[in-house]
């Protein structure tokens, strides 16, 4: 059992250690930063009154309503996780779940958010389609994403953070604390 553990924890270290930033024409950039991007991003387009979105499925929705949370009451800025439960079933009795978070962007959405779409995988159509509104509306994206390098919501971003696994609790970790490390860089360059 002690293998065990010990090896998922080098594991979780070395993802924290490779995470990958590439931005929209494929540059690549160390995570110190990429962060650092990422949180000048949201700071500008919040404090010019635009609004950070939170899309995610599972695990990864439940980072997006967290960070919406801590964005809004910690950070103070606008803030928002498409969540909500009757919003779900609703969207997606209606329209069908590949719809279900592209339906709230192009209806909320205008040029100058923030998108931060959250797969593990990259792959699932609902968030795809959620960050192609979000091109549409003219939006800024921020993507994390794991699994194949190659996956497609990694390429859709204004920033991409990648973690080099195939394993969903170290790359929803190492996404909580992307998360965490940008909210938190907003906040200390204030006191600046």
């Amino acid at each position: 059992m002690k293998e065990a553990i010990a090896s998922y924890l080098i594991t979780l270290e070395k993802c924290l250690r490779d995470i990958q930033v590439t931005d929209a024409e494929k540059r690549s950039f160390g995570v110190v930063e990429g962060v650092e991007k990422a949180a000048r991003l949201i700071r500008a387009r919040t404090a010019a009154g635009n609004k950070l979105m939170f899309i995610g499925n599972g695990a990864s929705a439940a980072i997006s309503s967290h960070q919406a949370t801590d964005f809004w009451k910690t950070g103070g800025m606008r803030a928002v996780a498409f969540n909500d439960a009757s919003l779900l079933t609703c969207i997606s009795n209606d329209f069908g779940y590949r719809h279900v978070f592209e339906k709230p962007i192009e209806m909320f959405a205008k040029k100058g958010d923030v998108l931060v779409a959250i797969s593990s995988s990259g792959q699932s159509e609902n968030i795809l389609r959620g960050a192609e509104a979000a091109q549409s509306m003219a939006a800024e994206i921020l993507t994390l994403s794991g699994f194949a390098p190659d996956n497609p919501l990694r390429a859709m971003g204004t920033l991409n953070f990648y973690v080099s696994s195939n394993a969903y609790g170290h790359v929803e970790v190492v996404h909580h604390a992307i998360c965490h490390c940008i909210l938190d860089t907003i906040i200390e360059n204030r006191r600046d």
